[in-house]
Formats: C-alpha cells, structure tokens, sequence
C-alpha cells in the first residue's frame, strides 16, 4: 500500500513538473514571438513609408505628413503611382544602371564560384607545403576592413594596370571576382565532404578539375547559392568603388555606372520630386527582396552545414 501511495505522489510530482516545464515553454514561445513581431514590424515601417510614398505626388506627400496616412498609399490617384514608376524608368533611364548592375552581378557571381571555389577546394582537400600559413593569412585577412585596401587597389587598377574609359568596366569586376569570406566558407563546406567521393572518382580516371566541377559543385549547391546570393547582394548595392573607378557617362552615352552610384545622381536632379525619389528607391530594393526569399532556404543550409565549423 504504501509502495502504491509512493508511485502516485512520484507521478503527480513528474505532473506537476512536467506541467511547469510547459507553462514555462508556452510563456517563453509567447514573448519570443511578440517581441519578434513588434520588431518585425518596427523595421517595416521605413519600408513601408518608402512604397506609401512613391504612389504620391508632391502635394499628396506634403498633406500626408506628420499623420499615419503617409504610411498608407494613396488609392484616390493612382496615376500619380504610374507617372512616378514612368519617369523613373523613361526621364531618368534608371533601367539601364539596373541591366549593368545585373551584367557586373551575373560576371562576379560566376568567377567568385569559379576562383574562389577552386581555392576553397585546395585548401580543404589537398596537403601541401605553407598551408597552415595561408590558413593563417586567410583567417586574418577576415577581419581586416576592406576600406583599408580601396586606396591601394585604386592605384593598382589605375596606374598598374591602366583601367580607365570603357576598361575600367574590369576595375569593378575584377577586384570583387575574389573574396577571402567566400574562400572560408567553401573551405568549410568542402572538408564536410567525404574523401570516398574523390577516392571513387579518381579510380574512375577523373582529374581534380573534373572532379571539383563535375562532383564537388553539384554536391555544394547550399553553399554555392549562398555565395551567389551575397555577391548579388554585394554587387548590386556597390556604390563607392564603382563611383571611384569609372567614368562619368557623355551626353547620349551608355552609362556605365550600377544602379546605386546612379541612385545619387538621379536624387541631384533638378525638380526631381519626393515621390520619384521614393520610386527609385523601391526599383532598387525589390531584386534584393526577390533573391534573398528565392535563396533564403539554401543560406540557412549553406551556413547550418559550414557555420558550425567557424
């Protein structure tokens, strides 16, 4: 009898435990998820302000502000939306800085999965003398601020190398063709790899150029979709350097500067209104949006799988 009075007070003891442990984990889910959603939305509200905006016109934008209607858009006059979106793409021609954008991403994604790649692939797989040096310079160059590096590079690509004119296109390709981050992480996913892979492939009669682009690539799209994702990233938003290196567009040229060095160029325009800056700042933002949600499934195993090697 008494053994039975034992069990039933351990069980309503393990009860009440288990009880707590699930007030406990409701609680912490709950905040978890309204500070999370508070945040969320904090962080919206610029965005949302930005697309409101660029559906106005000037004397819309001006009655709006100060209320919570200049976060709504404005429905009663759409065509102030369409002459905005129109003068951007038509007047000020910011299509063309964006297909350069796209042309210097589409360059720089495939050379840094192509260069950087190949040296990731050395560096995890292959032994050789002063590897544990380059680790070192690989690892320390991480934390050194690219700014640093802008003032040589620059007389590197001009005076060494005589970028300028329609050449100095090269001058914004080349330098971002290697990334020393990008090295790192396809050091970490390719040692996660096994060697019986290679091993298979090599009795095959497979070299290791073939090797890397015919098996090592395949099995690494997490971490190529990654890479790919933030050279776009990086490409699209590049501002400073491309400024420095290229030149300024003559009269009824094709200009050769990305989208954000015209961003600054297009808000400088004389008359140039509120709405159409809000416009072109939305035309600039959306790809962003559109590739990170595309590739986001692919980052989160790209770091998941090399990440937990840092």
């Amino acid at each position: 009898m008494e053994n039975v009075n034992v069990q039933n007070q351990q069980k309503l003891e393990e009860k009440r435990l288990h009880d707590r442990a699930q007030r406990g984990k409701i609680i912490r889910s709950t905040v978890y998820y309204v500070c999370g959603t508070l945040l969320a939305v904090l962080f919206l509200f610029p965005l949302v302000y930005m697309l409101a905006t660029s559906t106005k016109n000037e004397s819309a934008y001006a009655a709006d502000a100060g209320s919570l209607m200049m976060f709504l858009p404005d429905f009663k006059n759409l065509s102030a939306a369409a002459d905005n979106y129109g003068k951007v793409f038509t007047d000020y021609g910011i299509w063309k800085y964006a297909l350069n954008s796209v042309l210097y991403a589409a360059v720089i994604i495939v050379l840094n999965i192509v260069i950087n790649g190949l040296a990731g692939y050395v560096m995890a797989k292959f032994e050789f003398p002063g590897k544990g040096f380059f680790s070192f310079i690989i690892l320390f160059l991480i934390v050194v601020p690219v700014e640093t590096s802008i003032i040589p590079l620059y007389s590197i690509v001009k005076v060494l190398l005589g970028l300028k004119g329609t050449s100095s296109v090269l001058a914004v390709i080349l330098p971002s063709s290697i990334s020393i981050f990008n090295i790192f992480l396809f050091i970490q996913f390719f040692e996660g790899i096994p060697k019986e892979y290679e091993e298979a492939a090599r009795i095959d009669g497979a070299g290791s150029l073939r090797i890397f682009f015919s098996m090592i690539l395949p099995l690494s799209k997490p971490i190529v979709a990654t890479v790919a994702t933030f050279c776009f990233i990086g490409a699209w938003n590049d501002y400073l350097w491309p400024t420095m290196v290229l030149p300024y567009a003559e009269e009824g040229a094709w200009p050769l500067y990305p989208i954000q060095s015209a961003l600054t160029s297009i808000q400088s325009i004389q008359g140039i209104t509120t709405g159409e800056i809000m416009a072109s700042l939305v035309v600039t933002s959306i790809p962003i949006f559109i590739v990170y949600v595309v590739a986001q499934k692919y980052i989160v195993q790209g770091f998941g799988s090399a990440g937990l090697k840092m």
